[in-house]
């Protein structure tokens, strides 16, 4: 095969990648049930003037299944913390101690889990139309290309195969997480 026709492949199998790698971070930050650090990945806090992520200004634990910890490494960083994850509006009552934020998760409700498999779907969606852009962009680049017709038939049939295959490992992990929110 030619070198552009590799290139032009790399850089689709490089796009559907991304588009895992986003579904990844996205599925990690719903909430399935059980406590994790990953629910306060998106807490921005104001950090002297500037935002930044809370895992840069403190600790974040799970010390058992229903509570996640925030131990700041600044103490004077306590109210602050307090304020971005109530503005974050995850549905948390985050509790100050004067030297930790406790944050009690409360169990989700049959509603609530109905709600978050919903989330997830449409994720997984999300990153199957990204999957598909790719192969629509790579599929117009091996039209444009000075090979033979035949030969861009076969690289198609490569984009579709590589397609396919990126779409079965979503709906696996979409599966993955339905059964894992839905678990009570």
């Amino acid at each position: 095969m030619n070198e552009e026709i590799e290139f032009i492949l790399d850089s689709a199998k490089e796009a559907m990648n991304n588009a895992i790698a986003h579904l990844v971070k996205e599925l990690r930050t719903i909430r399935a049930g059980k406590a994790t650090p990953a629910m306060l990945s998106n807490v921005m806090v104001d950090y002297y003037g500037s935002q930044t992520p809370l895992s840069q200004v403190a600790n974040v634990n799970t010390p058992d299944a229903r509570t996640i910890s925030v131990q700041p490494w600044e103490k004077n960083m306590l109210q602050e913390i307090e304020k971005a994850i109530q503005l974050a509006n995850l549905g948390f009552n985050p509790m100050n101690n004067g030297d930790v934020i406790m944050i009690n998760v409360p169990p989700l409700t049959e509603e609530r889990r109905i709600g978050l498999a919903k989330q997830a779907k449409a994720e997984a969606e999300h990153a199957k139309v990204g999957i598909r852009n790719a192969r629509k962009d790579a599929n117009n680049d091996i039209k444009k290309t000075e090979i033979s017709d035949d030969m861009k038939k076969i690289a198609e049939d490569d984009v579709q195969k590589m397609t396919d295959t990126f779409v079965k490992q979503i709906d696996e992990m979409l599966a993955t997480k339905e059964v894992e929110i839905m678990k009570v």
